[in-house]
């Protein structure tokens, strides 16, 4: 059987027959003026979806997809860029994931549920394969925009392994993959073959180097060192892999502290490029988030009160003070910087370009200069020495 029609089979789960018992034999409702409003599109084919199996305090279901390709255009970079889900839902459970409303679509609008409920998508190989012609020179494809393409299911149902195997039938296009997981270097095979014939980079998340941290912010991802380990490996193998120290945590992991020691790792590990953006909360991770603020770091409370209460995003002024502090750190260890938009390929080699994100001014909530200034008592020296010091020697 030829590879990709394994992944195939792989992410295909067959139905099992259902009995209703609000249903009478003739499949009659007995109160039918308690059903509720029919549900249409997505949200339809959710609550279809079959069992696919459990895990720990997860369960995940089946969804027949009519497409895998999804086209959007960046309001940041004025040309399409497409994109690949194999999930939907992501089992990492990270407390600032901006991708929990995505479950809305489907009524699901417990923030919780998009890590308790992950859907499958079905004929995923398939659909890629049929819709392949859509993407255009130029365009980018950046799998993993909305869920991590090897979270633990993945090693189970394989989807991701069966796009790969399309995209290796393919020539000519620019493909980004963003990921936490390690089990990334299963599929080296097939990113080599990918990157003989097509632009290939690929993006590892590690948000902190502190594996004590990292277990707080991301339950249930690898471990920060198993991650740096997998750049590596990536490289070794000779592919186009870079870091992305994302999101940037005020008072947590934005000081120079925190930077540098992510630099020195990243170039100990050989990353090809290495970035770095500030937190952003829409509505749907915003309560989970602060949440997590306030049982673990209560102290910085008040500080992210601040910052977004009535705000989205952090402060342009901040915005650039971390992306200089940033640059100059990169530079400091002889790390190339990848600017800011979606994670694709135009950012690197010969065609590389400057990109200032486009964020809103919402006023100064801290004085620019960077070291801060001590206006707010204990202020700069918490950020300054990180807090509790990252704990950086028990992470790394």
């Amino acid at each position: 059987m030829h590879t990709s029609a394994m992944g195939e089979e792989k992410a295909n789960i067959k139905p099992s027959s259902r009995v209703d018992s609000a249903e009478t034999d003739d499949g009659s409702s007995l109160f039918p003026i308690l059903q509720p409003a029919l549900l249409k599109g997505l949200a339809r084919m959710a609550a279809e979806a079959v069992p696919a199996g459990e895990g720990h305090a997860v369960r995940f279901h089946a969804l027949e997809a009519r497409s895998i390709l999804n086209r959007s255009l960046s309001k940041r970079r004025l040309r399409f860029v497409w994109s690949v889900n194999p999930y939907r839902g992501c089992e990492f459970a990270c407390r600032y994931c901006y991708a929990r409303y995505t479950h809305e679509f489907m009524e699901l609008r417990n923030p919780a549920l998009f890590e308790r409920e992950i859907y499958v998508k079905q004929q995923a190989a398939w659909l890629l394969r049929r819709d392949m012609h859509l993407v255009k020179a130029g365009e980018e494809i950046a799998i993993g925009t909305a869920t991590d393409p090897y979270q633990p299911v993945e090693r189970r149902m394989g989807v991701t392994r069966s796009l790969l195997e399309v995209l290796a039938e393919h020539r000519g296009y620019e493909i980004g993959i963003v990921t936490k997981s390690s089990l990334i270097t299963r599929d080296i095979d097939l990113l080599k073959e990918i990157a003989r014939y097509n632009r290939l980079v690929v993006h590892v998340t590690i948000t902190t180097p502190d594996a004590h941290l990292a277990r707080l912010l991301e339950p249930r991802a690898p471990r920060p060192d198993i991650r740096f380990e997998t750049v590596h490996r990536l490289r070794q193998a000779g592919l186009l892999v870079g870091i992305l120290n994302s999101p940037l945590l005020p008072g947590l992991t934005d000081s120079a502290v925190a930077l540098h020691r992510m630099a020195v790792l990243a170039r100990q590990a050989d990353a090809s490029f290495f970035f770095a953006q500030p937190l952003f909360l829409k509505p749907c991770s915003k309560a989970t988030f602060l949440a997590f603020i306030k049982e673990h770091f209560p102290d910085l409370r008040q500080e992210y009160s601040r910052r977004f209460d009535t705000a989205e995003f952090v402060t342009k002024a901040y915005s650039e003070r971390m992306q200089a502090l940033v640059r100059a750190i990169a530079e400091k260890h002889g790390l190339r910087v990848r600017s800011g938009g979606a994670p694709g390929l135009r950012t690197l080699g010969a065609e590389w370009t400057e990109r200032q994100p486009e964020l809103p001014v919402q006023g100064e909530l801290f004085p620019p200069p960077f070291p801060l200034e001590d206006t707010q008592p204990g202020l700069a020296e918490r950020r300054n020495a990180g807090v509790t010091s990252l704990r950086l020697a028990r992470g790394a």
